[in-house]
């Protein structure tokens, strides 16, 4: 049985797409600068969503393997396994930075610029992989998945890079936490 592709239906997403590409990271940004007040920090959640973004890594290589073998159905469901890691990620770095203060990083010397240039890039591409992540969801959902292919191989090393970046920018900054 062949799938048709359903460009009209596809189009329909758009305006989501670029709606949410353009509210989560200012939302994101906005939340970041709020502080609650009276509030236990949560600093058990930067291991946690260190961990979530490991798990991310792991869910993105099995479901590029699984497509790769042709089972669309596992591909499928760990594709919507690593949106919703990536949705609890956020989800919990916003809940530490409203109550907990940002850590400094303390190493000196060639670490410290390779840490920011870890933490900016992962910043710029965790940005920058929302509409690549929805218009390639939206591809598959719309069985357009020859669009969803070409633009699958751009989202995929990008999105493994933001997952496996953070785990790495948590792993050099977790010396430093005060607690």
């Amino acid at each position: 049985m062949k799938t048709r592709e359903n460009p009209s239906e596809e189009k329909k997403y758009n305006k989501w797409i670029v709606l949410l590409s353009v509210v989560i990271p200012i939302v994101v940004a906005v939340l970041f600068s709020v502080k609650i007040p009276n509030v236990e920090p949560l600093t058990f959640l930067p291991m946690v969503y260190a961990s979530v973004n490991a798990v991310t890594a792991i869910v993105l290589m099995s479901a590029l393997l699984a497509i790769k073998n042709n089972k669309r159905r596992l591909h499928e469901n760990l594709m919507k396994t690593a949106i919703g890691l990536s949705v609890a990620f956020l989800v919990m770095y916003i809940a530490y930075h409203m109550t907990s203060d940002s850590t400094k990083f303390g190493g000196e010397g060639l670490i410290k610029y390779i840490y920011y240039f870890i933490l900016i890039t992962h910043i710029l591409l965790s940005i920058i992989v929302i509409p690549f992540v929805l218009i390639t969801y939206v591809r598959a959902i719309t069985n357009n998945f020859e669009r969803h292919k070409k633009i699958a191989r751009i989202t995929f090393p990008i999105w493994l890079y933001v997952a496996i970046s953070g785990v790495v920018v948590y792993v050099m900054i977790s010396p430093y936490y005060p607690y």
